[in-house]
């Protein structure tokens, strides 16, 4: 407090000087030019005798009204166009409060003097301002870390508070990376804040002007610092940030929050933000009791293991203490390094056997089974790059429709537990190879079901993975970071899009709750623009959208469509413990019309006939409806 007083008395003291000496010259130059136009007369100055008393007045009624209006209050180094405005209407207000005092004191201004010194006085206050700000600013950074970054933190609530005063400590430990955040301002909604400071920083604005803000105040970091926020309100303002050009740092969700007593610092928990945060939801909590009842103990196979949706499983089954892990992967890199990942973490403390296979070779598998005797298997292993498998159907239909009656088939014969199977929303009223293949091995699954058994077979459908080797995202960026267009096939084209663990927790929970023959549908909110997708991953480079990177839209793809669907239509919803994931109804399967079929595909599939393969395909799934484009 006492050197917020004395910056008072220092500005106040540079204040009176300024319009002291601004009251002094304005009726210096206006004597002088009386002189040179009428002689010696005083008609347009103030006679000396006066001049004194005028000054005094203006300095006191100028620092009332500055007071009044809280020129003092603010923190110079952040002044804005309302500050400027605001100092300007004080010191023209309190200069004509002096005339008015003047006039009914019988001591006259003449206008004169009054116009031509509140035209002095006004510019020069403000440009005192100007020029304090500027050397503040500049004498500031030349005692800076040069890696410190200018920081504007979104949120002036508890958690910003708390962020400031680990800031400040962290001057005491110069190994603290909190050192490398300069707070400039803060931005929060709540209008009472507004001009407010919380720590000494000032609140300067709202979420509406970030970008503004941004340039402005020279901004090299966003702070989000709003745990509360609710889904929608958390995407718009994401957004906002994003077009700033800055990077951007958040802090999670109020319930992810001081989860582990080790680490109560708010600043160890900040992230780098990531796409799935412009997604505008949570993300969706599961029964983590129910699924490690379900996995401890256990011997569990993951075929297609190193893949984006597979690695993901094996690393979230590893945490639930299961009696083995067995990964299959035909791709020895990926299948490499997982095995490697969980080597370094979990030492010698998790049972990882590590397999190169191809669920195509039943042999293979059932040497496997026979060795391991796997109680839960998870089938994740297909071939699902859309126009690839337009090219090469009868390649989709061996690997995906085989491959899963292989394992489905095995499961059954070495009587394993729970057979789960990784579907995707592409199976629903399919237009293409690849969704028509995945919709046949559903029809596998819920005939194995059908057909009753000691083994529990259920089907988990969802739709874009965020990240994984099949998304969109890689490619984004890739074209992004080689300065090359970014390509959206459709400006209209939407997608659901959730993130890699969410997908792999509902598989796990799936598996947990099913007892067999279930469809399990994650309710993925609203579905997402691709469009706009990429244009706020270029902006989390620092770009803008169609200036600095162009979005080219190249037209669908063969088997492509504008949107996916979740739920077919003969299917019904059942809602289950969790409110984000819904049953679809079994569908009944004639098994001796499937069982003949599959031995017509096969043949077919086999002699590489792909117009054959597609035809039976059809047939076999009455939904396929084949979109060539």
């Amino acid at each position: 407090m006492k050197r917020v007083n004395y910056r008072k008395i220092m500005l106040m003291i540079a204040d009176a000087v300024i319009i002291a000496l601004s009251s002094l010259v304005s009726n210096a130059i206006l004597s002088l030019i009386a002189i040179i136009i009428k002689g010696d007369t005083f008609d347009i100055a103030i006679q000396p005798i006066r001049i004194a008393a005028v000054i005094g007045m203006n300095v006191l009624f100028c620092f009332f009204m500055l007071f009044i209006l809280g020129s003092y209050n603010i923190v110079w180094r952040t002044l804005n166009k309302r500050d400027y405005l605001l100092a300007g209407a004080a010191v023209a207000m309190g200069l004509s409060l002096s005339a008015l005092f003047s006039l009914f004191s019988d001591h006259e201004e003449t206008l004169y003097y009054f116009f031509f010194n509140l035209i002095l006085c006004v510019a020069a206050v403000l440009g005192f301002r100007v020029l304090f700000k500027r050397t503040f600013i500049d004498l500031v950074n030349v005692g800076l870390d040069e890696n410190r970054e200018r920081t504007l933190i979104v949120g002036a609530g508890m958690a910003a508070q708390m962020i400031l005063k680990e800031i400040g400590n962290a001057s005491l430990d110069p190994e603290n990376p909190s050192r490398s955040i300069l707070p400039i301002c803060l931005v929060d909604d709540d209008i009472s804040k507004l001009h407010t400071k919380l720590m000494g920083i000032d609140v300067v604005g709202t979420t509406k002007d970030i970008p503004y803000i941004c340039k402005q105040y020279r901004i090299q970091l966003i702070l989000f610092a709003i745990p509360s926020c609710d889904e929608t309100e958390r995407k718009r303002i994401m957004e906002l940030c994003s077009r700033s050009g800055c990077r951007i740092k958040t802090i999670p969700y109020l319930s992810q929050l001081f989860l582990d007593d080790e680490s109560p610092e708010i600043l160890s928990q900040v992230k780098d933000i990531k796409l799935e945060d412009l997604l505008g939801r949570e993300p969706i909590r599961f029964d983590k009791t129910k699924i490690r009842e379900f996995i401890g103990g256990k011997v569990c196979m993951v075929t297609g293991g190193g893949g984006s949706i597979g690695s993901e499983l094996v690393r979230q089954i590893a945490k639930y203490d299961p009696k083995q892990v067995i990964i299959v992967d035909i791709y020895e890199n990926n299948a490499y390094d997982i095995q490697q990942e969980l080597y370094i973490e979990y030492e010698d403390k998790l049972n990882l056997i590590t397999l190169i296979a191809s669920v195509r070779d039943r042999d293979k598998m059932e040497q496997i089974f026979s060795e391991y005797h796997p109680q839960v298997v998870f089938h994740a292993a297909a071939h699902k790059h859309v126009p690839l498998m337009e090219t090469s159907p009868a390649e989709a239909v061996k690997n995906n429709v085989f491959g899963t009656w292989n394992m489905v088939t095995l499961a059954e014969k070495y009587n394993a537990e729970k057979f789960v199977m990784i579907s995707t929303d592409k199976a629903v009223n399919p237009t293409n190879v690849m969704g028509a293949t995945k919709r046949c091995c559903e029809m596998i699954v819920q005939y194995m079901s059908q057909k009753g058994g000691s083994t529990e077979y259920v089907t988990t459908r969802f739709g874009n993975v965020l990240g994984s080797n099949g998304s969109v995202i890689p490619l984004f960026r890739r074209q992004i970071e080689a300065g090359k267009p970014v390509t959206v096939t459709h400006p209209d084209i939407i997608r659901y899009f959730m993130t890699i663990p969410e997908a792999v927790s509902l598989v796990l929970e799936a598996a947990a709750i099913a007892h067999g023959g279930e469809i399990f549908v994650l309710d993925m909110g609203d579905p997402v623009k691709i469009t706009t997708l990429a244009e706020n991953l270029i902006r989390m480079y620092g770009k803008v959208p169609y200036r600095d990177v162009e979005i080219k839209f190249t037209g669908l793809r063969p088997g492509e469509k504008l949107f996916e669907e979740l739920l077919m239509d003969e299917e019904g919803l059942q809602s289950t413990e969790n409110k984000k994931i819904f049953i679809g109804n079994q569908i009944t399967i004639d098994p001796e019309k499937l069982t003949t079929q599959l031995s017509e595909l096969h043949e077919i599939a086999e002699s590489n006939d792909n117009d054959a393969t597609v035809e039976k395909l059809s047939e076999m799934v009455e939904t396929f409806h084949h979109n060539v484009n």
